[in-house]
């Protein structure tokens, strides 16, 4: 029977999680790099022990931590993000001109293909690329350096490129998202990028249809169809099936439209998972109830998924990264909270069990299926 590993960063260090694929009972190991904050960690989908994870700490910067053997054993790798060329400077929240810097690394993204491949996202805004296992990193610089980047500014949690997707298709595109510039899509393998926010509408951008400036939280794919996205927005959840010429709004009937996670069902690409939050100035959970939605149309309706979480006096959050799916026959959903609960369901969110609880405040979920 397959075995389901779970890579779960926080405030206070990384957690691996792991159950045989009932997905009922399961062991805790960690925290690893205790008492670092640990944005992402993440795993090769060419080769299950080969883990990458991204420490950050205000003393000594930021490492990246590499494990060949599935989190026994971790090493940290080189960890000097180089700045290719000249990048110039961003607006920040007063509009004034600022110089670009560099703060963390906030995503990893192996290649799905080369274990020795692997891009991060960093604040601010640039996207680095190792090809070999992380001992080097170059910056793509074409991204911070596009005609649009000298607009961009900060959302609340930073100049932060947070999402990082390659098509499983086509290997020269590659999709990234930041807070608060936008979404952008490279078709030549990251040389060159075109933003892709063609529809969105954002509050305190007096220009709609702008180019650049949205504050976007997450996107999500169903590797069979490539073409078609899904994002939760700084308000709103949005949809495109162009490759991000177009979107357009599926917010439905959720309560509200405001959190940060999105993913998408294993097996189902019309069946998505969002939780929506209070508000942009209340990031808790409404009415003290932990709900999950789920649509099963595309984002057209939408259902809240309840039992098993709290439904009372729960006032959690859950963050942009701290959600994933799995790829078993009966599809696992999972996501951590800021109280420090990981969740599960084994059967598509029907029903959910905290698997670990008073951990650290959750960064960051990802999942693997093992052999």
């Amino acid at each position: 029977m397959s075995g389901v590993r779970l890579l779960v960063g926080t405030r206070k260090g990384a957690f691996i999680l792991t159950s045989d694929g009932r997905r009922q009972d399961w062991t805790v190991d960690g925290p690893h790099f205790g008492g670092w904050e640990i944005y992402h960690v993440n795993g090769s989908p060419a080769d299950p022990d080969r883990l990458y994870a991204s420490q950050s700490g205000g003393w000594f910067g930021q490492l990246i931590q590499r494990s060949d053997d599935g989190g026994k054993s971790w090493s940290q790798v080189d960890h000097d993000f180089v700045y290719s060329g000249e990048v110039g400077d961003h607006l920040w929240y007063d509009g004034t001109p600022r110089p670009w810097e560099f703060k963390r690394i906030w995503h990893l993204e192996p290649s799905r293909t080369d274990p020795d491949v692997v891009y991060a996202g960093a604040e601010d805004a640039a996207l680095y690329k190792s090809t070999d296992g992380g001992q080097k990193w170059e910056e793509l610089t074409g991204l911070r350096t596009h005609p649009s980047a000298p607009k961009w500014q900060p959302g609340a949690g930073g100049l932060c490129l947070h999402t990082i997707i390659l098509d499983p298709v086509n290997p020269d595109r590659i999709y990234v998202a930041i807070s608060a510039a936008g979404a952008f899509r490279s078709d030549d393998g990251g040389a060159s990028w075109l933003p892709i926010n063609r529809g969105l509408v954002s509050e305190g951008i007096a220009e709609q249809g702008a180019e650049v400036g949205h504050c976007v939280h997450r996107i999500a794919m169903h590797p069979s169809r490539p073409e078609t996205l899904f994002m939760q927005k700084h308000w709103d959840v949005m949809r495109t099936d162009d490759a991000g010429a177009n979107w357009r709004e599926i917010s439905g009937n959720l309560p509200t439209d405001f959190g940060f996670p999105i993913a998408v069902h294993a097996h189902e690409p019309e069946t998505l998972y969002v939780v929506p939050i209070t508000s942009d100035s209340l990031h808790y959970v409404m009415e003290g109830k932990l709900r999950v939605y789920r649509s099963r149309t595309g984002g057209e309706e939408w259902e809240p998924l309840t039992a098993g979480l709290p439904q009372e006096n729960c006032y959690v959050n859950v963050l942009r990264d701290a959600m994933a799916v799995d790829t078993l026959d009966e599809c696992g959903i999972y996501f951590g909270t800021s109280g420090g609960q990981v969740y599960a369901s084994a059967d598509s969110g029907d029903t959910w069990q905290a698997i670990v609880r008073d951990l650290p405040p959750v960064l960051s979920v990802e999942v693997q299926v093992l052999p």
